[in-house]
């Protein structure tokens, strides 16, 4: 095998008063193509920095081939003090030819003349691809490449990196970037780094042996620590079986969602359902909304009803946002009308972290410095709550502009989650989010009472939540698609070769056929399996009980002064269900897998 073109010999990197991870060996080829993985905070930003040779390690030996060239395009670029993004562009000892930087943005479709300071976030990104890209690198270290990138731009990166001679290390929330394109894995967990020459395909397997085998290990040594060190990890090995499911439930809501529409592709307005019609949360009948000459959306009819998962995809100007506003009543049609429900009450999560002071702490943001928070009118303890979007409850009392990009947006979905709501909008909601993050906000969302609107790039959070697709061209037709970007993309090709565009499915029979189908049966259950998985959900639902029970007679605040052995009692009779109730449900997804795929 050649030399590396690139190693780190027992890196390590202190942070605040220990190691954020020591004794890593990192060896990078010259055609690799390395998924950089790990949870928010684990590190990953920061140890792409040291391979770039950002930042000063703490210990450890760095090695490269003489003339290797790396170049890194950051997550947050620094643009102060450029006046144009050509200026941006050009900058630096090591800037790449200027006929190669315009090559590049005019595939990219950026015009680099733009001022810097009034350019957009997607403007930005792009100038700087325009510029690691026409560099030339034998190495590219990849933060988060598609972040602020509309489809076009995506497709386009993928198309380069596959023909890309050189190596690139790449950090990303988006699956199906990371799927198409890597070879190889590099995950960064708990401060030890592991690779494994396996696509990021195969990585969910992988870590799922990973954390099984640890727990077989931790097992045997009866070591409690390590086990009580463990529940995240296995609360995301029973949020993905969980999902299985969910995903089986969604095949099953676009069925149904398929069957409303009409052969046009636009939902039938006439329904003869009552509790169809009080369903509607949002009826857009016959709209047209234009800016100047330029049509934005054309004779666009759509019932959108209670539990709907609407996704609005479009390259960038397509007019995603114009759509956004005139379903949430914040923009007036030119004609036509949008009609929203009464009880409407929505509240929009659009990442703007700047919402959340750095010197506060998690506490502050979440509680308004209480130990308790209002979930939805329900009490729940601080700590409780931390662990459901998955942080560890320590992290109470730390301070916001101590968490990492991902945290803060993950402390930002906890707050927002915690309102009551009957309208979810999210704007690029999975920018910034690690990938068990990315699996905990499906699971909310899919569980979620009320109606969601999403705007986002990310292919595989789409194809795995929403149940009908909003397409824009740009031309101002919209395409009303029952299913995912899947869907949406392969009307598309068909479209774009000529291809007559199969009709919406009219009745249920046919839409159920059209859904992705469930997975395969496994097989029977025995006589206990079959009376367990049916006898289960009635008991967790009763379980779910005695925990609300519970919680509403700890939210007393004056009972730990009253009377402080009864509220050790009910902690401790809390803890019990609580764990009773994992156990239940562990076993019904056991059995549901086996029943269901």
């Amino acid at each position: 095998m050649a030399a590396p073109i690139l190693s780190w010999e027992g890196l390590g990197l202190v942070q605040g008063n220990g190691w954020l991870f020591q004794d890593l060996d990192i060896h990078i080829q010259q055609r690799d193509r390395l998924a950089l993985i790990g949870r928010n905070g684990a590190g990953k930003t920061t140890l792409l920095k040291l391979l770039g040779g950002q930042v000063d390690a703490d210990k450890g030996i760095r090695s490269i081939q003489p003339g290797t060239r790396i170049v890194t395009l950051e997550q947050d670029p620094f643009f102060t003090g450029f006046d144009t993004l050509m200026d941006f562009a050009l900058s630096g000892k090591d800037a790449p030819p200027r006929h190669e930087v315009e090559s590049i943005a005019g595939q990219l479709g950026i015009d680099l003349t733009r001022k810097a300071e009034s350019a957009s976030g997607g403007e930005r990104r792009r100038a700087a691809l325009s510029r690691a890209l026409a560099s030339d690198p034998d190495l590219l270290l990849l933060d988060e490449p598609t972040n602020h990138l509309d489809l076009a731009a995506i497709d386009w990166l993928e198309d380069w990196l596959q023909r890309y001679r050189g190596a690139f290390v790449v950090i990303s929330h988006d699956r199906t970037f990371l799927e198409r394109l890597t070879k190889a894995t590099l995950w960064l967990d708990r401060g030890s780094l592991r690779r494994k020459d396996i696509g990021f395909g195969g990585y969910e397997a992988w870590m799922e042996q990973v954390y099984a085998e640890e727990a077989r290990a931790a097992d045997k040594l009866d070591a409690k620590l390590k086990i009580e060190a463990h529940w995240l990890e296995r609360g995301v090995t029973a949020r993905r079986k969980r999902n299985m499911g969910r995903l089986e439930k969604l095949y099953e809501m676009r069925a149904q969602r398929a069957a409303m529409l009409s052969p046009k592709g636009t939902a039938k307005l006439a329904i003869s359902s009552d509790d169809a019609k009080s369903k509607a949360v949002i009826v857009a009948d016959h709209v047209n909304k234009s800016f100047g000459d330029r049509p934005i959306v054309k004779d666009f009819t759509l019932r959108i009803t209670r539990k709907d998962r609407i996704g609005v995809v479009g390259s960038n100007g397509a007019g995603k946002t114009t759509l956004l506003k005139l379903l949430t009543g914040e923009l007036e049609p030119d004609s036509g009308t949008i009609t929203l429900a009464k009880t409407l009450q929505g509240i929009m999560i659009d990442q703007q972290r700047s919402l959340m002071a750095p010197d506060k702490r998690v506490r502050d943001v979440l509680a308004d410095g209480s130990d308790w928070i209002d979930v939805r009118g329900v009490r729940k303890h601080i700590q409780g709550y931390l662990k459901d979007f998955l942080f560890d409850p320590g992290l109470v009392e730390a301070r916001v502009g101590t968490l990492s990009g991902g945290e803060r947006s993950r402390l930002l979905l906890a707050r927002e989650f915690a309102r009551f709501s009957n309208l979810l909008v999210l704007d690029e909601p999975t920018n910034d989010l690690d990938l068990e993050t990315l699996d905990l906000l499906q699971e909310v969302i899919s569980d979620y009472d009320g109606t969601v609107l999403i705007v986002s790039h990310d292919r595989d959070f789409l194809d795995r939540t929403v149940t009908i697709t909003l397409g824009m061209d740009g031309s101002g037709k919209v395409d009303i698609v029952a299913g995912g970007y899947a869907d949406w993309e392969k009307i598309r090709k068909q479209r774009l070769a000529g291809k007559p565009v199969a009709k919406a499915s009219t009745d249920k029979a046919d839409a159920a056929a059209a859904a992705p189908p469930p997975p395969a049966k496994k097989g029977k259950l025995s006589y206990k399996d079959q009376r367990d998985y049916e006898l289960l959900p009635k008991r967790i639902e009763e379980l779910d009980a005695a925990i609300a029970r519970g919680e509403a007679q700890l939210a007393d605040p004056d009972l730990y002064a009253r009377d402080p052995k009864k509220f050790d009692a009910l902690m401790a009779a809390l803890e019990k269900v609580r764990a009773e109730k994992d156990a239940a449900e562990e076993r019904w997804l056991e059995l549901a897998e086996l029943a269901e795929g």
